[in-house]
């Protein structure tokens, strides 16, 4: 993998992520495709939306369908018939939220499956295997997610368990040699620009192919996570990629780009499109309100997606008011095409100088 920065613009940044499955453009944002789908998507309707990588989960394929399973019938590209880049998630952050019981030792993370019960434990060199049995194109290391809030005590306790296991999420990736991948350190720290910057340190003395900001879109807020991010992307290598986890909102997205961050994964478009909710220019209409009833209008006039150019809101809001399926399926292409257009004008905008005169005008709409 290479990482090409071509523009800046204040601290945005333009470049290009080289893979061998494919060329990533940052700002680049990855729908989620949790357990090998992006829910109510056809994989050529994901990547005609302008998506060029897509995000897969560790714990999620571990417990069905396998990841020994899905090595065996040709790895994960093959399986979900996607064959550009993919980032899988480590695991770390569904073990805590997902798993039953969960108990964090030195060794990893022991839990119960959230699926039947059975037992199993998480540690960064299973987490590794895993990614590398399903054959990612981005591999994340071990983690993890500190809870939130987190006293300074509590917060540093996790980010440095958090280093160690990225000092054995290396070992073991080096340790099944070159297979086109890359891997990507977490920073940790909570809220705490000294930890943060601790957590930098080490990972960049682990060496790293990308860096991701972890621990945010925990439930601090977006005030909160935009002081982090004031200082958190230039503590990391201005060389490498950086990317933000499980971020967010499209206000989100432009206030991290003008604070330096490269990628982007978040589950809102998709969510949001099957529960009747679209991004617009304006902010977000919900389409079972009785007021889209009669409403002949495209859902976002001069939209390029194919939602818009085919269905009106009247006929939206008929589709979800009668549970058919395809109201998810529109929603969803009009909401990711909504966060890749995004992405284009932040790209173009970071090219001709102009990102902060786009961010004004859009978070003015």
């Amino acid at each position: 993998m290479r990482f090409r920065l071509l523009a800046t613009d204040g601290r945005a940044r333009l470049g290009l992520l080289e893979t061998p499955r494919g060329v990533i453009r940052t700002p680049a944002f990855m729908p989620v495709g949790t357990a090998a789908t992006v829910k109510a998507m056809m994989p050529e309707a994901v990547r005609a939306s302008g998506a060029e990588v897509l995000l897969a989960n560790t714990y999620h394929l571990m417990l069905r369908p396998g990841a020994e399973r899905v090595a065996r019938l040709g790895g994960l590209h093959r399986f979900m018939g996607w064959p550009h880049p993919i980032l899988t998630d480590s695991g770390g952050f569904q073990v805590m939220s997902l798993g039953r019981l969960a108990t964090v030792t030195e060794a990893g993370v022991a839990f119960r499956s959230h699926l039947d019960g059975s037992r199993h434990l998480l540690t960064p060199e299973r987490s590794i295997a895993i990614q590398r049995l399903l054959g990612a194109d981005i591999v994340m290391a071990f983690d993890e997610c500190t809870r939130h809030p987190a006293t300074h005590a509590e917060a540093a306790r996790s980010m440095r368990l958090s280093m160690r296991w990225a000092e054995r999420s290396r070992a073991a990736f080096l340790e099944g040699g070159p297979q086109g991948a890359a891997l990507f350190g977490i920073q940790q720290g909570a809220l705490f620009e000294d930890l943060r910057r601790e957590s930098a340190e080490r990972l960049v003395a682990i060496g790293f192919e990308g860096y991701a900001i972890g621990g945010l879109a925990v439930g601090e807020g977006q005030q909160a996570m935009f002081e982090v991010l004031d200082y958190a992307p230039a503590q990391l290598p201005p060389d490498r990629p950086r990317y933000l986890m499980g971020v967010g909102k499209p206000a989100d997205l432009i206030g991290a780009v003008l604070s330096g961050v490269d990628m982007f994964d978040c589950v809102l478009p998709t969510r949001s499109g099957r529960t009747a909710q679209a991004f617009v220019a304006g902010g977000t209409l919900n389409l079972r309100n009785a007021r889209f009833a009669e409403d002949g209008a495209p859902l976002e006039e001069g939209c390029p997606c194919p939602t818009c150019a085919r269905f009106s809101r009247a006929y939206l809001h008929h589709l979800f008011r009668a549970g058919e399926i395809l109201g998810p399926m529109l929603l969803t292409t009009h909401n990711l095409w909504h966060y890749q257009q995004l992405m284009a004008g932040l790209r173009a905008a970071i090219a001709e100088g102009r990102a902060h005169a786009f961010a004004r005008a859009r978070l003015a709409a």
